[in-house]
């Protein structure tokens, strides 16, 4: 218990301090008569540990650990190429499992790709993608339906509509849906199981360390960071922060930013373009651009 206690992220603490405090006001209430049981029992009564002086308080909005963070570039790809490595591996070997590798390979592109949490790709069906009018080059894949969204507490899971915004992203769905969910049987979920239940957490989790630690990436690389690497990698390419919070259905920009964990040379050329814009301002010029060449 007491490694555990430690190990927990902030917010746990706060849950166990708030349910022992509210132990211990039950206890040393005097109309539940544990003081006078006490008194008999024991020769003394409860008394509350709980204060505000010895107790973890709720500061700041951001309670993210440290060392988590999303993807570089060179990260990520090498991520993804030692998961389609292991699917050829285990065929080649002509052993059981390279399916559901398979499965998972596609499955951490699609969470990058349209920036999901984990429960949200777990839900996936092939029902949730539909086209988009305005972008005929992705096909039937321009837009996902994310019904299991992140829920408020006491609510439903919030629904948001993700645009595709990668053609490599819609490409890799298709494939999967024509040459690799049919051998699950022709369920309509989007990445089951042999067993035709849902791939667990825990199983996905599992796979993601093992080819994390085989690569000798950071531990502070999650799940979460393929949502992390997603809004990052949008921003560096110059997508408007707006259209970034809409598309992983954060109600407040500043969530968003706390996503964000841009490069040093995006940094830079941001701040280079609003010189010189200062700069051409006060000479009566025009830029064009961060990306513009002198």
């Amino acid at each position: 218990m007491h490694r555990g206690y430690n190990e927990a992220p902030h917010g746990a603490h706060r849950a166990y301090q708030n349910a022992l405090r509210l132990f211990c006001d039950y206890l040393t209430d005097s109309r539940y008569g544990w003081d006078t049981v006490c008194e008999q029992a024991f020769g003394t009564h409860p008394s509350q540990v709980v204060h505000e002086w010895n107790s973890a308080a709720h500061h700041q909005d951001n309670e993210q650990q440290p060392r988590k963070r999303a993807f570089t570039r060179a990260e990520l790809q090498a991520f993804l190429d030692r998961a389609d490595e292991e699917v050829s591996r285990i065929r080649n070997l002509g052993r059981k499992g390279w399916l559901p590798a398979f499965r998972d390979a596609v499955l951490f592109k699609v969470a990058y790709g349209w920036g999901l949490r984990r429960n949200e790709v777990r839900h996936l069906q092939t029902v949730d993608f539909s086209r988009n009018p305005h972008a005929r080059e992705f096909g039937q894949f321009g837009q996902l339906q994310v019904r299991y969204g992140k829920a408020h507490a006491g609510s439903a899971p919030k629904r948001r509509s993700v645009l595709t915004v990668r053609a490599w992203s819609a490409e890799i769905v298709e494939h999967w849906v024509r040459h690799g969910l049919p051998l699950f049987g022709g369920s309509v979920d989007l990445f089951p199981t042999e067993r035709g239940t849902l791939v667990s957490e825990a199983a996905l989790g599992a796979r993601f360390r093992r080819y994390r630690d085989e690569l000798g990436l950071d531990i502070g690389l999650d799940m979460h960071s393929f949502r992390r690497s997603y809004v990052t990698h949008l921003l560096e390419d110059g997508v408007d922060p707006m259209f970034v919070q809409h598309q992983v259905g954060h109600e407040h920009a500043s969530t968003t930013a706390l996503y964000s964990c841009v490069s040093s040379d995006y940094r830079t050329r941001t701040l280079r373009h609003a010189l010189d814009t200062c700069l051409n301002e006060a000479l009566g010029t025009t830029s064009s651009g961060p990306d513009r060449q002198d």
